[in-house]
C-alpha cells in the first residue's frame, strides 16, 4: 500500500465516479487561503517541497485497491479503475518563503480530473499545516527583533512528522537552530540543546551538576539555573565556569518565573563576576507575544527558545484554507455559496511595491512594477528544477528574508497587525461576472424549471 490512499472517503468516491462517467479531461484546482487570522498580518508560504515529493511518487497500487474496496464494502474490482492511476499534472505555485495574502493562490493543480481531486486531501494537509506553522515562526522572529530564536517544539507538537516540519519551518525564516537532532541532521541545521531539570535533580548539588555537565561536554556548555532557587542557580553557574575557564560560548537558561525580572539580575550577577560574555537563554511557553514584551521591557536575553505555543501555533492553529476547481476541460467554473464565493479559471498573482498584490488571470500581462509570484515547479508530473533538499531551503530562506524586508510596518507588527489586501484584476473580475451570470441564468434556472 502507498501513501495515495492517505485522502478522505469523498476524494475516491468522486475520482471512482470520474472514471465510470469519462470524466477525465484536465482540471485546474487553485489552493488559497480564504483569511489571513486574527492577529496576523501575512502568511509565509510553506508546505510546497513535501507536496511535490508526494505527487512525483503518487501511484495507486494493488494494495491501495484493496484498502479502498474496503472502505467502500464493496468487491475489489469495483475500485480497479483507479489501478496504477498516477499523478501526470502540471503545478504552478508560490515558492516556500515567499510572503502571501489572504485569497492569492499559493498553488493551483492541473492534471486529468481524478488524479487532481485524488491528491486534494494530502496536498492541502501539507500546505495549511505547514504555511501556519512557518507564518507564526516568521512572528517570533520578528518578535525578537535581532536576538537569536531556537526550536524546542519536539515534546509537545501533534506528531514527530511535525516536530520536524516545525524545526524545518523555523529555519527557513530565521531560527538559529532546533534541538530536534534528527531533524537538525537532515535538513543541514545547527543542533541546541541544554540540560532538563531532572538532571540537577539526579545530583545532590546544583554544582555537583554543573561540574558533572562540563566533564562530559567540555566545549560551551548551557546551565539550567533555575530548579530550586534561580539567583543563587546563576551564583552557581559563574563559579563553576571561573574555575573551569568555562567562559567563551557558555549560557545559563531560565525557564520559569518572570523571565524579564530574572534576566536582569542574572545579568548582574554574571557581570560581577566578570562573565561579560555568558549569554542568557529564555525558555517556558514563549512566542511572539511574549518574546515582544520581553524584547520591548530591555530584558537582557540573548537568545529565545520558543516551543509548544509555536509548534502547534498555539493562538490561530489552523488556516480556513480551501482546494477549488475553478476550471474544467477549459470552461472556468466558480462556487457561489454564501461568504464561500471562488474566483474561476487559472491565476497569476502580482506583487506591487508595498504589497498592492493583484489577483489575475494565467494570460494576463504583468502590471508595471508587478511581479508574477506563481510559478511553473512540476510539470507531467516531474519537478521542473533539480535541487538538493538543502539547497532548497536555502533559496526559501533567502526569499523570505527579502519578501519580510519590504513587508509594510503595519504587518509586520505583533499586536494589532494590519494585513495588505490583494485585489482581483479587472479581467478576472469580468471573467468571474461572466460565470456568475451564466450559472444563474443557465445552471439555476434549468433547475427551476
Amino acid at each position: 500500500m502507498s501513501d495515495a490512499t492517505t485522502t478522505d472517503l469523498y476524494e475516491v468516491t468522486m475520482a471512482l465516479s470520474y472514471l465510470r462517467e469519462g470524466l477525465t479531461r484536465p482540471a485546474t484546482f487553485s489552493l488559497f487561503v480564504r483569511d489571513v487570522p486574527a492577529d496576523r498580518g501575512f502568511l509565509v508560504a510553506a508546505g510546497l517541497e513535501p507536496v511535490l515529493d508526494y505527487l512525483s511518487r503518487f501511484r495507486v497500487d494493488a494494495g491501495d485497491v484493496e484498502v479502498v474496496a474496503d472502505a467502500l464494502d464493496r468487491p475489489p474490482e469495483d475500485a480497479e479503475p483507479l489501478l496504477d492511476l498516477a499523478f501526470t499534472g502540471d503545478v504552478r505555485a508560490v515558492p516556500e518563503g515567499r510572503v502571501v495574502l489572504a485569497r492569492e493562490p499559493l498553488l493551483e493543480v492541473t492534471a486529468p480530473l481524478p488524479q487532481a481531486q485524488l491528491v486534494e486531501s494530502y496536498v492541502l494537509n501539507q500546505v495549511n499545516h505547514q504555511t501556519t506553522v512557518a507564518s507564526k515562526c516568521a512572528r517570533c522572529v520578528l518578535a525578537a527583533a535581532g536576538h537569536a530564536v531556537v526550536d524546542f517544539s519536539l515534546r509537545r507538537t501533534h506528531g514527530t512528522e511535525a516536530a520536524h516540519q516545525a524545526a524545518r519551518l523555523g529555519a527557513m525564516v530565521g531560527f538559529a537552530g532546533t534541538s530536534n537532532v534528527a531533524a537538525a541532521h537532515a535538513e543541514g541545521l545547527p543542533v541546541v540543546g541544554t540540560m532538563a531539570h531532572s538532571y540537577i535533580e539526579a545530583f545532590g548539588t546544583e554544582e555537583a551538576a554543573f561540574r558533572a555537565f562540563a566533564r562530559a561536554h567540555p566545549g560551551p556548555v548551557t546551565f539550567l539555573v533555575d530548579t530550586y532557587d534561580t539567583e543563587r542557580g546563576v551564583v552557581t553557574a559563574a563559579r563553576v565556569m571561573k574555575d573551569l575557564g568555562l567562559e567563551p560560548g557558555c549560557a545559563i537558561r531560565l525557564d520559569s518565573g518572570d523571565l524579564g525580572a530574572l534576566a536582569v539580575s542574572s545579568r548582574r550577577i554574571l557581570d560581577a563576576a566578570g562573565l561579560h560574555e555568558v549569554r542568557i537563554v529564555a525558555s517556558g511557553g514563549l512566542d511572539e507575544f511574549a518574546v515582544d514584551r520581553l524584547v520591548r521591557s530591555g530584558a537582557p536575553i540573548d537568545t529565545y527558545a520558543v516551543g509548544t505555543k509555536v509548534g502547534v501555533s498555539a493562538d490561530a492553529p489552523y488556516l480556513d484554507s480551501a482546494y477549488k476547481l475553478v476550471e474544467y476541460d477549459g470552461r472556468p467554473v466558480m462556487k457561489l455559496s454564501s461568504a464561500k464565493v471562488t474566483a474561476p479559471g487559472r491565476k497569476q498573482v502580482f506583487r506591487l511595491p508595498g504589497y498592492a498584490d493583484i489577483i489575475g488571470l494565467i494570460d494576463e500581462a504583468p502590471p508595471p512594477d508587478g511581479e508574477p509570484l506563481l510559478e511553473t515547479v512540476m510539470r507531467h508530473g516531474r519537478r521542473t528544477r533539480p535541487g538538493s533538499r538543502r539547497s532548497r531551503l536555502d533559496d526559501a530562506r533567502d526569499r523570505f528574508a527579502e519578501d519580510l524586508a519590504a513587508l509594510p510596518a503595519d504587518a509586520r507588527r505583533i499586536t494589532s497587525p494590519v494585513a495588505p489586501e490583494a485585489v482581483l484584476s479587472q479581467p478576472l473580475a469580468e471573467l468571474a461576472a461572466r460565470v456568475r451570470h451564466r450559472i444563474e441564468t443557465e445552471v439555476l434556472a434549468a433547475g427551476t424549471r
